[in-house]
């Protein structure tokens, strides 16, 4: 029979475990809701706590510390504010704000706390990073040489975009800033390229259009999806473009490539300024805090081309920012445009009467430009910009009377196919070998015939007439991005038969 509970060994083996168990008082630091409103808890206690630590709260809610005083410090929320009353206990993680990174994450759609919304199941990842990391130093990085090919031929061929580069797109609203960024990510699908697209306080419809965008038109196998919807709290919307530029830092740190598109830094900067007010940081110009410069700042520097000695991985930013009646000396729009490598400006103007994408090319800029253009590129696109420009100003002068100067004339044509060749409706990419086709055509007057209505139908046809009349320039561009003599006269006969043919079957 068992021994009973009072037998003489029992109670030696219970004194013995008593002796070997630690006896001594713990301290654990608890801190409290004071009020709670607008997405900010006002609490006390905590007095160890450091900026931006992730607390957890009895309900089983989180946010970051963002304001600390002497005796209180306030907490944005990162989940439902109704959930947290005063009162509420809550405690410190001793952690940062972290989200799982991976090729888990690759077709998902996701919260900026790696949570899924496209009711699939939870992210299976073995690693965790901190949203907040520090950029590469200038050691660590490497020239940006190597384009990303978006196939809108008016950037490839005006304004390269490099692997490692920051090119901002700004423009008045709904005017194809989003289009041109979702026609990069669907051109990714026969790059190397994994693509981010962060969606900051935007509408859940146009986040929804540009999801069926990408698994209509591209690969979504290689895109991750990060939603800071304007539904969500103002937390979540902060911490958006930190969390998606970390999970895009996954695949450059590895030798890989990415781009992330961050949609829009502008709704961000006004959800910084908001919680800035409401934990009553001195308000600046236009009532944003002091550091906004430094907030977007700190988070595009993440972007770039990494040396061969820490892998040769690339990471590229495409922010968007939103100008209020083509105002790019706005205070936001002006300080995106010193940190980033370049602007695509997108016109009102242009959009209203037809033009697509809407570039204004005069405004627009990229301070990589050729250097990250392919040879075969490089070739064929150097006097295109000039000329277009040139074009522009003598259409101008057009109006108040006809030109009877034959160069002026010739100008005027050739500026007009341009024109034409550079209006291209979305999901309608360009291969590079297309590209380097037309312009070369072009600059060798074979599209000076042609009338430039039918240039988008005879764009329409031009790869699969490449591929049939001249495969070996077309596998010779494609192989290595060189246009040596042979493959010019091949590609631009190509495409004067083309013309020839009538542009349409």
């Amino acid at each position: 029979m068992p021994d009973h509970p009072l037998a003489p060994d029992w109670l030696d083996r219970s004194r013995a475990r008593l002796a070997a168990t630690a006896l001594a008082p713990e301290a654990e630091a608890v801190g409290r809701v004071v009020r709670v409103a607008d997405g900010i808890a006002r609490v006390t206690g905590l007095p160890d706590v450091a900026l931006g630590a992730l607390l957890r709260f009895e309900g089983g809610q989180h946010g970051f510390a963002q304001a600390l005083d002497r005796d209180a410090f306030d907490v944005v929320l990162l989940d439902d504010a109704n959930a947290v009353v005063a009162g509420d206990r809550l405690s410190d993680t001793g952690a940062v704000l972290r989200v799982p990174v991976g090729e888990a994450l690759l077709g998902r759609v996701v919260d900026p706390l790696g949570r899924p919304l496209d009711g699939g199941p939870a992210i299976d990842s073995a690693e965790t990073r901190p949203v907040e990391r520090p950029a590469p130093s200038i050691i660590e990085r490497d020239l940006v040489s190597a384009p990303v090919e978006t196939g809108v031929l008016v950037i490839d061929s005006l304004f390269a975009v490099g692997r490692g580069q920051r090119e901002l797109l700004v423009g008045d609203r709904a005017t194809g800033k989003t289009a041109l960024a979702v026609d990069t990510i669907i051109n990714q699908k026969n790059s190397d390229i994994i693509s981010v697209y962060v969606a900051i306080g935007q509408r859940a419809t146009a986040v929804e259009r540009v999801i069926a965008a990408v698994r209509e038109h591209g690969d979504p196998g290689r895109c991750i999806v990060v939603v800071g919807s304007a539904a969500d709290a103002p937390g979540l919307q902060w911490i958006a473009p930190f969390a998606g530029m970390t999970m895009a830092e996954y695949f450059r740190d590895r030798g890989g490539h990415a781009l992330i598109v961050l949609d829009d830094l502008s709704k961000h900067a006004a959800t910084h300024r908001e919680l800035a007010l409401l934990t009553r940081e001195p308000p600046g110009r236009e009532a944003y805090p002091g550091d906004i410069f430094y907030l977007h700042a700190r988070l595009l520097e993440r972007a770039a081309k990494l040396s061969s000695e820490c892998g040769g991985g690339s990471l590229t930013a495409l922010p968007i920012a939103e100008t209020d009646a083509g105002n790019l000396s706005a205070y936001i729009p002006t300080n995106l445009i010193s940190i980033t490598d370049g602007q695509i400006v997108f016109d009102t103007h242009l959009f209203a009467a037809g033009q697509r994408p809407a570039v204004n090319v005069g405004l627009s800029v990229s301070r990589v430009g050729g250097k990250a253009q392919a040879q075969a590129m490089q070739a064929v696109s150097g006097r295109v910009r000039l000329d277009y420009a040139q074009f522009l100003e003598l259409e101008m002068f057009t109006r108040f009377g006809g030109i009877s100067n034959a160069r002026v004339s010739a100008q005027i044509v050739r500026g007009e196919r341009v024109r034409a060749l550079l209006n291209q409706p979305r999901y309608c990419g360009l291969r590079l070998v297309d590209q380097v086709a037309l312009l070369a055509a072009l600059a060798e007057g074979a599209l000076d015939a042609e009338i430039p209505g039918r240039l988008p139908a005879l764009r329409t046809r031009l790869a699969t007439w490449l591929d049939a009349h001249a495969p070996d320039a077309v596998a010779e561009v494609q192989a290595d991005g060189m246009l040596r003599d042979e493959a010019r006269v091949a590609l631009v006969s190509a495409v004067a038969a083309l013309v020839a043919d009538g542009g349409m079957s």
